[in-house]
């Protein structure tokens, strides 16, 4: 039997902000009905650019509930740079403690945030900041969770099982096809722990001997991603250039490919003209039209 603090039991018990926005500025979705959480949260800003609503609606446990709640909260009245800050161990603690098996599920708040901020930008057609862009390879396909999430977690907790990394994370959780990448990653953190290259841990955990387990088989990238690597380097830039501008690949993540421009682009007042009119139409033709191409702002 699990532990809670009273926090959670208020919070699970009297969800506050909980349904939905109307007309919002960001919405982000995160998780799978599928494969278990899921968690969609919205927020508005005032015409301070502070968040002065956000609601969130989910599909999970209590802890679930609780850490979305008490998010919902923490974020009122910041920035949207102040409130990008809010790390998962800042929902846990807000929340006087979570079980180790329900880390996971303040894992899951963040990254709605993290979403919604995104769907922010690219409703106002500007370019992403970068340091929203915190997720990069999905590790585990089944509930979306990034090769540098589960990487983090490692480094920040000392995790040392697999187990420990699916409490903290979800990764794992569903199908088990992932659990020789963890093993992987779990190898490779501890190398960097024990060269003394890792940061501090952010709290204390029991650790216990490091089972050996397969290497895993290198992640395959999406095989579009070399396609549009392509595209951007002999047929996109060359035309950029001509008028002094650049653009960049950033990373891919699903049907997303978030690109930076640069030089002449970057100032350019047409860039999303750039961007939506010229970049993305031309993916869509020789690559995939489900593409959408979002800036990211350096």
């Amino acid at each position: 039997m699990w532990n809670y603090s009273e926090k959670v039991f208020d919070h699970f018990m009297n969800p506050r902000n909980v349904g939905e926005i109307e007309n919002p500025d960001g919405v982000g979705e995160v998780g799978s009905m599928a494969c278990g959480d899921a968690l969609r949260l919205s927020f508005k800003l005032d015409d301070q650019a502070r968040i002065a609503e956000c609601r969130f609606q989910t599909f999970g446990c209590g802890s679930a509930i609780a850490s979305s709640s008490v998010l919902t909260e923490m974020v009122k009245g910041k920035t949207l740079e102040e409130a990008a800050r809010i790390t998962n161990e800042d929902i846990a603690d807000a929340l006087d403690g979570l079980p180790r098996e329900k880390m996971h599920c303040s894992v899951m708040g963040r990254e709605a945030l993290e979403a919604a901020m995104i769907d922010y930008y690219k409703r106002l057609g500007k370019g992403v900041p970068c340091d929203l862009l915190h997720r990069e390879t999905i590790l585990c396909h089944c509930l979306q969770v990034s090769k540098d999430t589960v990487r983090q977690a490692i480094l920040d907790h000392r995790l040392q099982e697999i187990e420990d990394v699916t409490h903290y994370t979800k990764a794992g959780g569903g199908c088990t096809d992932c659990h020789h990448d963890i093993a992987d990653m779990l190898r490779d953190c501890w190398d960097q722990i024990e060269r003394g290259e890792a940061p501090p841990p952010k709290g204390l955990v029991e650790l216990t001997e490091l089972s050996p387990a397969t290497p895993a088989p290198a992640t395959e990238e999406d095989p579009r991603a070399a396609r549009i690597r392509e595209l951007l380097e002999e047929d996109i830039a060359p035309a950029l250039r001509n008028d002094g501008g650049d653009i960049e690949f950033v990373r891919m993540q699903g049907d997303s490919v978030f690109v930076r421009l640069t030089g002449a682009c970057a100032a350019c007042r047409a860039s999303d003209a750039t961007i939506k009119g010229y970049v993305e139409s031309r993916l869509h033709e020789f690559v995939d039209e489900k593409l959408e191409v979002i800036e990211v702002n350096s």
